[in-house]
Parts: structure tokens; C-alpha cells; sequence
């Protein structure tokens, strides 16, 4: 099966390419960007399954065999080239946020729904088996009525993450924590429960002291159509623990979904959940449950294989695709109003973005 590869500037494109590769069933990788030069100099076009590296994305989509495209631009370019991936009939799975704004990604999901292409976003997260094994605990009713959720995603400081990137200029990324590393949060606030956020109370600011113009830091409050409520927080905060965008060691994170009965909580990124829930006489009503993984170079691991596998299965009518265009529309709708309640000093309705 042909993939392309398509954005050389973007901090995930190698990562992305390692996934393509060590998934067997991806025979030949195709790589593009607009810039010629870069296209000239990298050094993902010796890897082993590249085929084709260009900077004519007409060459990359008309290859009749080309099965999807994974879109990993610049912000301010993404739904441009997912345009024309779907325009030329070609499966889409865009690295987040697709686009940069609400409107761009409904363009997009109307593109899509009148060419007969499957579209998702890139929210491997979700394929993470705490997450998975969290969604079905809370969906089956063993924590009771949701009451709160609480959300942390705190990662390395501006200073270590090249403060002259186009992810802190507003015009190329259209955003920052919030739109960069917060929307893995907001979305699993949506997906784990199976709610929608209804109304955003927030704050942001740039604290960094570096040259930039996006929020570096957030903290929203919010409810969910089901009345429960709930925290985040965001911000490029670390001051030692390393530096670089693919850094294991650079995240405190946290998710914890709280029950009349219960709760579950994700206490980091790593492969435990923490449980409180009934269960019959004789077992602990508080354990942990550990998920074994093997070591993998992909994007999101093994699970992050599974992802994309389950996304090629919805191209060729198997089932259904892990994310939709939806799930980008709801994220950054709950973005939007963050951005505008921080203006206004107001709690925001956010619009609904499921039927």
C-alpha cells in the first residue's frame, strides 16, 4: 500500500515516517513539500521505504495507487493541502488541529463528505490502552454520573522548544498550548465520557519572557451537556526535563474522571490507570491497572499503529475511522471560546458540534 508524507518542517513528520515504516503493510512512502530547498536537503528521503520526494504535490496525488495522505504542514497551510488531497479523491488523516480555525475544518469535513473520502484527525491518544480501558469503565456506568473532570498537560519551556518556530508565531500556527498540546486533552475530555463541552470559562497568558505572541499558558473551567464540570490546564512550564518535541521525559500529565461510585484516574502518560470503582467482596474497590506495551519507534507507540491501521480499514469500508473531522471541530470550537472568554472576561457557549 502507497502513503505519502506530506510537510518536511513539521516537528512529527520523522516520527510520523518511522510509524509508516514500521507498519508491513506500507510498501512505498511518498514525500512532499512547497519548499524545494528543504525538499532538496532532507535526509527522510534516504529512509527505506521513500519512494518519491518532491515538491510537486500534483506528482504525489495523482499516483492512482496512492491510498491516504497523512497532512503534516504548517497550521496556516494544512487545510489548503487537505483541500487538495481530498480534491484529487485521496483518503485524508491531517496532524492536528487540521486547520486554523472552526471554519477551515467545516470546509474541509463538507469537501470530504461530497468526495467519498474518509477523513480523520490525529488524535492517537485515543488508541492508548488507558485511555481505552478509562472510556470503557466510565461508559458502562462503574464509576456512576460523572461529577468533575480534572485535566493537567504541563510540557517543557518556550526556551527549550525554539522560541523562533512557527509554532509561537500566531499568523503560521494560529495559536499556542492550547492549540498545540492542549487539543490531546480537550479531546479526550470529549472522547472518554462520550460528552461535548457546552461552556468555557478561561484565562491565557504569555509568561515565557521569549519572544512570542501565542498564550504559553491556560487555565479554563468548563461544563459538559451532561452537567458535570471541569479544569484544565496547560502551559510550556518544565524547567528541567530536557528539550526537543519527541521527549518522553518532558510532560506531567494528568486526567481523572470523577464518579458518584468512583473514579478512574490517568496519573501521567505512561501505562497505569488508577481505579476506584465497586466490584464484588473479596476484591480491592482501589487498584491499579498496568498495560504492558512494547517498545516502538512509532507515533504513539504500538497503539499509534493500531490507529492508523484502524483509519486504512475505514479507506478500504472495514468499520469505522478512529477519529472523524467532527472530533477537530469540537476541539477547536472549545479553543475558540477559551480564546474569546479570556478577551472578554465572560463564560463562553461553545457551539455544538455533534448531532
Amino acid at each position: 500500500m502507497k502513503a505519502a508524507l506530506l510537510g518536511l518542517s513539521h516537528p512529527h513528520t520523522g516520527v510520523f515516517l518511522s510509524t509508516l515504516e514500521n507498519m508491513p503493510e506500507i510498501t512505498s512512502v511518498s514525500l512532499w513539500d512547497a519548499d524545494a530547498v528543504l525538499v532538496g536537503r532532507t535526509s527522510l528521503a534516504a529512509r527505506r521505504k521513500v519512494t518519491l520526494t518532491t515538491a510537486d504535490l500534483d506528482q504525489v496525488l495523482r499516483q492512482p495507487d496512492l491510498q491516504f495522505a497523512i497532512v503534516c504542514t504548517r497550521h496556516d497551510q494544512a487545510a489548503a493541502v487537505s483541500r487538495r488531497v481530498i480534491a484529487a479523491g485521496k483518503h485524508l488523516l491531517a496532524e492536528k488541529p487540521v486547520g486554523l480555525s472552526s471554519t477551515e475544518i467545516l470546509g474541509l469535513q463538507a469537501a470530504a463528505a461530497r468526495a467519498g473520502v474518509v477523513a480523520a484527525v490525529l488524535y492517537s491518544r485515543r488508541a492508548h490502552p488507558c485511555v481505552v480501558a478509562a472510556r470503557k469503565l466510565v461508559q458502562s456506568g462503574a464509576i456512576g454520573p460523572l461529577l468533575s473532570l480534572e485535566a493537567r498537560f504541563l510540557t517543557t519551556q518556550v526556551k527549550f522548544r525554539n522560541p523562533a518556530s512557527w509554532l509561537f508565531n500566531r499568523a503560521h500556527s494560529g495559536g499556542g498550548i492550547l492549540l498545540w498540546l492542549g487539543c490531546h486533552c480537550l479531546d479526550l475530555l470529549h472522547h472518554v465520557p462520550d460528552d461535548e463541552i457546552t461552556e468555557v470559562a478561561a484565562f491565557v497568558a504569555t509568561r515565557s519572557g521569549e519572544n512570542i505572541d501565542v498564550e504559553d499558558t491556560a487555565a479554563l473551567a468548563f461544563k459538559l451537556r451532561s452537567g458535570a464540570i471541569g479544569t484544565f490546564h496547560a502551559g510550556y512550564a518544565l524547567a528541567f526535563s530536557g528539550e526537543g518535541y519527541v521527549n518522553a521525559q518532558g510532560y506531567d500529565s494528568y486526567l481523572s474522571f470523577n464518579g458518584r461510585a468512583g473514579r478512574v484516574v490517568w496519573p501521567s502518560l505512561a501505562s497505569q490507570l488508577h481505579i476506584e470503582s465497586p466490584v464484588p467482596p473479596g476484591e480491592s474497590a482501589i487498584r491499579q491497572e498496568t498495560f504492558s506495551q512494547p517498545i516502538s519507534s512509532s507515533y504513539g507507540g504500538v497503539p499509534g499503529e493500531g490507529f492508523v491501521r484502524q483509519f486504512i480499514a475505514a479507506t478500504e469500508g472495514k468499520g469505522s475511522p478512529p477519529t472523524t473531522l467532527t472530533d477537530a471541530l469540537r476541539t477547536a470550537r472549545v479553543i475558540e471560546a477559551a480564546e474569546e472568554s479570556a478577551k472578554t472576561g465572560r463564560a463562553i457557549r461553545v457551539e455544538r458540534s455533534s448531532l
